[in-house]
């Protein structure tokens, strides 16, 4: 997406999410808004009310040339995905792979390699499907965004086959500090 591009005007009234409060706010149309981040599906935006963060489902808000680029990035979706196998586990690596698919809407690195992510397991349930269970963390303890990238992490983690359930879990235990992101993560963020 070239520079000039960055900035818009919402072509409809649009649903976001405030930036740390975790807020959820209606933009008008014709409000003018400067992308600041599109990663993981979503886009940061800063708008005359502070940043937000806009859900790519609503896409086509922000211009039509925006809805074909979301659609061809957009990760495979429920009704595409393959169905279970007969009670197979699901893919661990796949998992990992999806939670890669989610970001803190500040930072430009997914939240398992800024160490976000402190555990991830696979659990069988009495009914032969398959449950997973996430815990992580965030950056701050007061982040009001935490339910909104709990919830962008658990609708991913769901569209993995053999995937019946999601939980994902906060918790503050060990308390997160900059040692935690990955080597990967730190190249992104220019901390080597």
């Amino acid at each position: 997406m070239s520079e000039e591009s960055q900035e818009r005007s919402l072509t409809r009234e649009v649903e976001a999410v405030q930036i740390p409060s975790g807020e959820r706010i209606e933009l008008p149309a014709l409000t003018k808004v400067h992308i600041t981040q599109q990663l993981g599906g979503s886009y940061t935006v800063m708008t005359p009310y502070g940043l937000a963060r806009i859900d790519g489902s609503e896409a086509d808000a922000l211009g039509p040339d925006l809805v074909a680029e979301q659609e061809a990035a957009a990760p495979q979706t429920a009704e595409s995905a393959p169905a279970s196998s007969d009670g197979a586990e699901p893919d661990e690596e796949a998992i990992w792979q999806q939670l890669k698919n989610v970001y803190d809407p500040e930072i430009p690195v997914n939240i398992v390699d800024l160490g976000l992510v402190y555990s991830m397991a696979v659990e069988p349930t009495d009914s032969g499907s398959h449950r997973v269970v996430v815990q992580m963390t965030l950056t701050a303890p007061g982040c009001g965004m935490g339910p909104a990238i709990a919830e962008d992490a658990k609708s991913k983690v769901i569209l993995v086959p053999g995937v019946d359930e999601a939980e994902v879990n906060l918790t503050w235990e060990p308390a997160w500090d900059q040692s935690m992101i990955s080597e990967e993560g730190r190249m992104i963020l220019g901390l080597v």
